[in-house]
């Protein structure tokens, strides 16, 4: 742990951005207090000049050793208050970074950026009407983003307006996300709702939250129909939502499909499989019964042992046989997830699984880094988990962009989450044609996404303004089969505020 101490008075937001860039370089830095004695001590001094250029300079004092920068950016205009005070945060950050980079020897190919979206501040910058070079110069000179991240965003977005061409007016419709919170058992790494659904359906907790959850759907689709509201993608995550038997499988879709409007122009459908000790002929029958051939099947890893340390109770060979199995089924775009950074796992390991995948050749692939999410059994008991050094995870996050490459994939979404390995990324590769519009619509921000289901959330999103809230069902089964009559009627008063409607 290091203690960072700014000398001076800084607002809280500044304060936020000076410990998440100073955490990209140290593991778990914590700011100053009075009973803590500082590693890490920074001052800076900044102006503005006449002519709106923003100068910052600093100082870093660690292990006996001070360290410079100065940086400074011109501006066309004064700007508003709030921009003047953006333009200061920035240079003051930039400061930093640089001071750590000399004291580390560490480059961030991401720059100042510690938000989980980069894209969107790409789009930010097309909309504006920004060409790409432009975007490429802003990028590279006011955030420090490298090339080849730059190069990637590029990329990225231009997959996305092919694939949803209207995906600057798609805010006029909405997506729909269906939470299922039951799992076999619980991944080392895993902050979403997950519960043993044995032990919960023993104590009829997965009855009665299905029961509650068919009441949610019917709901939700008496508002939508009232308003005449057309449907992107319907996304059914958890969880696992195929924990869950085909029949109750079954009832659910045909509640789906009675439920909500248009259905004839709802673009896509996915459901999670992503453990694959839950799939089953049965339930692929389900899903090709309603016409839903869009799933994922995740290995997470090739490696037995590794599947054993994270707590996932299947084998490798159970993954590639239920993936077969999904194919002659008729699942047609499977994806699958490959988690860079699982325990004593290196480049071998992580060959390995990129061998194992080209014999299956998903229609999407998603590269995931591994992240310490503050509630993860992972994260509480870190010495029980060996995990990849940074030099070693980045290795491995480049082989993916070059194997993805060599194989016909290109990246359609990206994002970041804070102390993931490496500070790198989770990238989403598909083959042309095969991307997941839930997933870019969901990652961009353009549209609401409506949340059913345990732990879900609802993402209220203006399509005018850009201004996004949101409403979070309870995350634990008792706490949803005891409130979830009251969450409809609140998150449906939320719904009819953003959009004007009279109650």
């Amino acid at each position: 742990m290091q203690v960072l101490k700014v000398e001076g008075a800084y607002p809280q937001d500044f304060m936020r951005v000076f410990h998440d860039i100073t955490n990209l370089f140290f593991e778990d830095t914590k700011l100053a207090k009075k009973d803590l004695v500082p590693d890490l001590v920074v001052q800076f001094n900044h102006h503005t000049t006449a002519d709106f250029t923003v100068i910052a300079d600093g100082t870093l004092q660690m292990d006996g050793q001070i360290y410079k920068s100065q940086f400074q950016q011109a501006y066309e205009t004064e700007g508003t208050e709030r921009e003047r005070r953006i333009r200061v945060k920035r240079a003051l950050s930039h400061v930093l970074l640089d001071m750590l980079e000399q004291k580390t020897g560490i480059i961030q190919q991401w720059g100042i950026l510690t938000g989980i979206r980069p894209t969107k501040l790409y789009h930010k910058f097309r909309k504006a009407g920004l060409t790409d070079q432009q975007i490429h110069d802003k990028l590279k000179n006011e955030f420090s983003l490298a090339d080849e991240k730059i190069d990637m965003l590029k990329s990225i977005v231009k997959t996305q307006l092919k694939t949803i061409p209207d995906l600057d007016t798609i805010g006029n419709e909405v997506s729909i996300y269906i939470g299922i919170p039951f799992c076999p058992t619980k991944c080392a790494y895993c902050t979403f709702p997950a519960y043993a659904i044995q032990s919960n359906r023993k104590q009829g907790r997965v009855a009665t939250f299905l029961d509650g959850l068919h009441i949610e759907i019917q709901e939700m689709g008496k508002w939508l129909k009232k308003h005449d509201m057309k449907i992107t993608s319907i996304y059914w995550g958890g969880g696992t939502p195929t924990s869950i038997e085909a029949d109750e499988m079954d009832a659910l879709y045909q509640t789906m499909f009675d439920s909500f409007p248009h259905s004839e122009t709802i673009r896509e459908i996915t459901v999670e499989a992503g453990r694959p000790d839950t799939i089953t002929p049965e339930k692929l029958a389900i899903l090709k019964k309603w016409g839903i051939d869009r799933i994922s099947v995740n290995p997470q890893s090739y490696t037995d042992e590794t599947l054993k340390a994270i707590g996932r109770h299947h084998t490798v060979q159970e993954t590639i046989d239920k993936f077969w199995m999904a194919r002659e089924a008729g699942m047609n775009n499977i994806n699958m997830d490959l988690i860079i950074g699982l325990p004593n796992e290196g480049t071998e390991e992580f060959e390995h699984s990129l061998s194992e995948s080209e014999k299956m050749m998903p229609e999407s692939l998603t590269v995931h880094t591994l992240s310490f999410k503050r509630a993860s059994e992972m994260t509480h008991n870190k010495e029980k988990y060996k995990v990849a050094d940074r030099q070693t995870a980045e290795k491995m996050m480049f082989r993916a962009h070059e194997w993805t490459a060599e194989h016909g994939y290109k990246p359609y979404y990206l994002y970041r989450q804070k102390n993931i390995l490496g500070n790198l990324e989770n990238v989403g590769y598909s083959l042309p044609g095969e991307e997941s519009i839930y997933n870019i619509a969901i990652m961009e921000e353009v549209q609401t996404i409506i949340g059913l289901g345990c732990g879900a959330s609802t993402k209220l999103v203006n399509a005018e303004t850009g201004k996004i809230s949101q409403y979070h069902n309870p995350k634990e089964p008792v706490q949803y089969i005891m409130s979830f009559e009251d969450a409809i009627h609140k998150k449906i008063e939320a719904l009819d505020e953003l959009y004007g409607f009279e109650k």
